[in-house]
């Protein structure tokens, strides 16, 4: 297995002088004289600024780590025979024939016009910067779009009355970027962790801003504390504290406060805290959030222990949960630090064969089983075929996270390009004008009429890159000859290492079929 480099990254900025031991990551030779270039020696220097990837709040970052099995090591099954879900005939099986569209929910469903939707977007700069682009490229894509936590709390501008959240503009342009092009597909879900809920965020976005589906948070998606955000004034420092956050260092300290003025150290950190899972507990938020209002309750939960995943998976099912979403090791929104991202937690495709394992005992059973999503490292149509396929029949949908982010932020970089006419030579062959460089852009200016002037630009990238994503799974399907999700299945899949095949259950290449290939050549 190759490993991440443990000490030196392009996420913190570091790298070695020469070729550095496997083991420790440090140079082969430690010279004196170095002024620091790896991870050691500038945590010398800046201390706890390098434990997170840079520039903060301004990236998405994702594992360097080779894990032993990924999606790459299982493959695809093709056949030219037959068809499921249309009629077997070469004029009627084309690949634009595939039904992509899926629905979530248990009593109530959400309709999505893609089998998949972005990740949360809470208090990091890069989300709030952002957020108009993925809520309205997600309304106008048919899917789901979450808002994160602590944007009540970190709202500079938010009310808060006995320490309860009474009015909040910045939630309440979040709410209403995507309803205000939500078609009758897709959802908006609001997520809530220990800080939202003493703050009454549920209540808040259920009774004043019409929400209809609230997300519980248990721990930090991929990762295993709260997530962090950079402050880089004093006085919001000291709001935050006061608000309750955990703040750090302390902006009360005087030696604190005059380090920073004096430019020591230019930003503080805001930590959540960790939340407390107890069953009872949870089983009780549930039935107050449908109480007050939720027409759905959702469950996110990470790359936890495998206990903890089956705790999850067990209680969603007890309660019912309309949707219940695992997110595998390891990335994220860059809020969390970068060896954890890389050393902490179950990695996605080994998380995803422990769903699938647990939830087929609860079926056996005949117990409620949730719709599930499934995130972690997924960007492109064949990671999503596999991941709908390795989790068949109960994975309905993929959480497409940074790829998402990513894709909103390239589309909302060719725009200010395009505005200020400096469209580079790789971008210019395309044209210059937003309708000749989104592919999309005709068919989305046919569909809004004068209203596509103000779909922006990240939108307008996050609906074309889902429509590519859509495209390549419909041609990925048809060559499956499954013309619907229903019909995809684990034996869809083959697995190309031995390794591969322990973890998963998913047949080795060279033994599948063996029965019928018998029988054929009998």
């Amino acid at each position: 297995m190759s490993l991440s480099k443990p000490n030196a990254s392009p996420a913190t900025s570091t790298k070695n002088r020469v070729s550095p031991s496997p083991c420790s990551g440090l140079c082969v030779s430690c010279l004196d004289g170095c002024p620091g270039y790896c991870e050691v020696g500038l945590s010398a220097l800046r201390g706890r600024e390098v434990l997170y990837p840079q520039p903060f709040g301004r990236i998405t970052a994702g594992s360097e780590k080779d894990y032993p099995v990924d999606f790459s090591h299982l493959n695809i099954q093709g056949t030219c025979v037959g068809a499921y879900g249309v009629e077997p005939d070469s004029d009627k099986a084309i690949f634009p024939a595939v039904e992509v569209s899926t629905k979530l929910g248990s009593k109530n469903k959400i309709g999505l016009r893609v089998p998949f939707f972005t990740g949360a977007l809470g208090s990091t700069e890069v989300a709030r910067i952002h957020w108009e682009s993925m809520a309205v490229g997600a309304a106008i894509s048919g899917t789901i779009i979450t808002i994160g936590e602590n944007v009540c709390a970190m709202d500079p501008e938010s009310e808060i009355k006995n320490g309860r959240i009474i009015h909040s503009p910045e939630m309440e342009r979040r709410v209403k970027a995507f309803k205000r092009w939500q078609d009758k597909d897709g959802e908006i879900i609001v997520q809530c962790n220990v800080e939202d809920k003493r703050l009454g965020v549920p209540e808040y976005v259920i009774e004043k801003l019409g929400v209809e589906a609230v997300e519980i948070k248990w721990g930090q998606g991929a990762k295993s504390i709260g997530g962090e955000v950079k402050l880089d004034s004093l006085q919001r420092a000291l709001e935050l504290k006061r608000k309750g956050y955990i703040v750090i260092p302390d902006p009360e300290d005087f030696v604190v406060k005059k380090a920073f003025q004096q430019g020591d150290f230019k930003e503080f950190e805001r930590h959540s805290r960790l939340g407390m899972i107890e069953e009872e507990e949870f089983f009780r938020e549930v039935e107050r959030l449908r109480g007050l209002g939720a027409k759905y309750v959702t469950l996110k939960t990470g790359s936890y222990r495998p206990a903890d995943l089956a705790r999850a998976i067990r209680c969603a099912s007890d309660v019912e949960i309309d949707i219940l979403t695992v997110d595998g090791s390891g990335g994220g929104t860059g809020m969390s630090p970068w060896r954890m991202m890389n050393e902490w937690g179950i990695p996605t495709v080994y998380l995803e064969c422990l769903i699938y394992n647990f939830l087929s005992q609860l079926k056996s059973k005949n117990s409620f089983i949730p719709a599930c999503a499934i995130a972690g490292g997924i960007c492109l149509e064949d990671q999503v075929f596999k991941a709908i396929a390795l989790g068949a029949p109960f994975i309905k949908a993929v959480c497409l996270g940074r790829s998402s982010m990513t894709a909103a932020m390239v589309g909302n970089t060719i725009e200010r390009a395009i505005k200020k006419g400096e469209v580079s030579q790789r971008i210019k062959k395309y044209g210059n004008t937003v309708e000749q460089i989104f592919i999309e852009a005709a068919r989305l200016k046919e569909k809004y009429g004068k209203d596509f002037e103000r779909i922006p630009g990240g939108a307008i990238g996050l609906y074309t890159y889902y429509e590519r994503v859509k495209t390549g799974l419909q041609q990925l399907m048809a060559g499956a000859r499954k013309f619907n999700l229903k019909h995809i299945n684990r034996d869809d899949l083959f697995a190309l290492t031995r390794e591969a095949e322990s973890i998963s259950g998913i047949p080795f290449i060279m033994n599948v079929d063996k029965e019928e290939v018998q029988k054929i050549l009998a």
